[in-house]
């Protein structure tokens, strides 16, 4: 039974993630109220972000809107952040983790209403080394947690002048890199459990691609609004579940 909960998170997570962004918000808090050890939920987040956002960063370089040679030169950044964030996350007990994860998916909810900057019309791909810094840092969130790490990457990127397409492009790559060294150190604390994130990543293939074909048909206003409504729900309970 479990397993089917698993699918079916991670393809609500991911099919109102696509269309609207913040499916994290959804994915994290819900295998929590499973039962499954934070620790564990947080790296099967990972696996299953490896093949989403390399899928999608493919796509945008195959279509040349950003090149290799310029997201490379952000990989250390976000690798050693992925991995720094994993093993910092090991370091806290279970129960210190998920009183944190409340404060964390809280915060990452009130950044969906934050206004994204204004796109520049910038077209160079070339990201300056004093943002390097902030990857860093923000890598370091994604390891340790993830949910709302691509919003404040956007919001990095977009500061810095860079097209919205370009922003994305850069805000997989990086994903996509801290999440794999991220991965590695929940392996190594033994906080991985490969069944749970095969099931999580098949529900979370199946979502994407649904909300890929539905995207005409989906008001994404409306999706925005059951996010934050879930979301709020979802933080109650483990608040409540936090306190009993």
């Amino acid at each position: 039974m479990e397993h089917i909960a698993l699918i079916g998170i991670g393809l609500i997570a991911a099919f109102i993630g696509t269309l609207a962004g913040s499916g994290g918000l959804i994915g994290m808090p819900s295998m929590l109220l499973l039962g499954i050890p934070v620790h564990t939920a947080i790296a099967s987040a990972k696996f299953s972000n490896i093949f989403s956002s390399f899928s999608s960063f493919f796509v945008l370089l195959k279509r040349k809107h950003i090149s290799f040679k310029s997201a490379i030169k952000t990989a250390p950044f976000a690798l050693g952040g992925g991995v720094c964030g994993g093993l910092l996350a090991n370091s806290i007990s279970d129960k210190t983790m998920t009183i944190a994860a409340i404060i964390l998916l809280s915060f990452a909810f009130i950044l969906t209403f934050v206004k994204k900057p204004q796109q520049q019309e910038i077209t160079s791909a070339e990201t300056e080394t004093d943002i390097y810094p902030y990857l860093f840092g923000i890598s370091v969130y994604d390891g340790m947690f993830g949910p709302g790490q691509a919003t404040l990457l956007m919001y990095t990127y977009l500061h810095k002048g860079l097209s919205y397409i370009k922003a994305m492009a850069y805000t997989r790559f990086q994903t996509f890199i801290s999440c794999f060294g991220a991965l590695f150190s929940y392996i190594a604390g033994g906080a991985f459990d490969l069944s749970i994130a095969l099931y999580l990543s098949t529900g979370s293939i199946i979502g994407a691609q649904l909300a890929v074909r539905m995207a005409d048909r989906v008001s994404v206003r409306y999706l925005k609004r059951l996010l934050h409504l879930i979301t709020i729900l979802l933080i109650i309970q483990l608040i409540f579940r936090a306190l009993t």
